[in-house]
């Protein structure tokens, strides 16, 4: 095969590739504005798994985008279902019951999306990828957080180190199904309350820790 014919296969194959991923980005939905949003915000998060191959930088990029916007119909229908309901049922007990039924349903939905989701990008990323999609989608909190701790007291035991990470991770599980920045936050904030009670009842005076760690850091930053 000739240097030119050799050529012309790899600029096929580029421009197909192109194409590819135009037309990926280019799915219509009823909202034109939010999928904006949502695309530039997963952009961002998959400018960070190192992807190479841009038809796959699309797919991944719409299968995050597509995550958010799904998130953001369930949860903006729930609130709508439930101003809806406290309007029309005047009986505030049969409206909470209703409302909380319908809340139920939408933990439901949100539990299949998460799944589907985790599915799909598998079918795309390895497993360090994917943590970095899960990081990307909740400000990088757990790994900020469980480092965090370890610095607070760094003579955790395997175990207690364990228990903090385990529920970091449902924190952020949680955290990535929110359907908005203090909800998001709101998640890791429960979990550390666990866990700092967690390391309190392990005899660990975290007042005391927290101050020291303080002290360390000040001193690390004069040096």
């Amino acid at each position: 095969m000739n240097k030119i014919a050799l050529t012309t296969i790899v600029l096929f194959l580029l421009m197909v590739g192109q194409v590819a991923a135009q037309m990926a980005s280019t799915k219509k939905h009823a909202d034109e504005a939010y999928w904006e949003v949502v695309s530039k915000r997963a952009e961002k998060i998959v400018k960070d798994l190192n992807i190479q191959d841009e038809a796959k930088f699309a797919r991944v990029r719409d299968l995050i985008a597509q995550q958010y916007y799904d998130l953001n119909g369930i949860h903006d229908g729930t609130k709508a279902a439930k101003e809806q309901l406290k309007k029309q049922i005047q009986d505030k007990e049969a409206a909470t019951a209703k409302i909380e039924k319908n809340q139920k349903k939408a933990d439901k939905d949100l539990a299949k999306l998460h799944k589907l989701y985790l599915k799909n990008l598998s079918k795309e990323l390895n497993d360090e990828q994917i943590e970095g999609v899960k990081n990307g989608m909740t400000y990088g909190v757990l790994p900020i957080t469980y480092g965090g701790y370890q610095e607070m007291i760094p003579h955790l035991t395997q175990e207690e180190k364990q228990q903090i990470y385990d529920w970091l991770v449902e924190a952020r599980d949680h955290a990535m199904d929110a359907g908005s920045s203090d909800e998001k936050h709101g998640w890791f904030g429960k979990y550390k309350g666990r866990i700092n009670n967690y390391l309190s009842a392990r005899g660990y005076d975290l007042k005391t820790l927290s101050k020291e760690w303080e002290e360390r850091v000040r001193e690390a930053k004069k040096k």
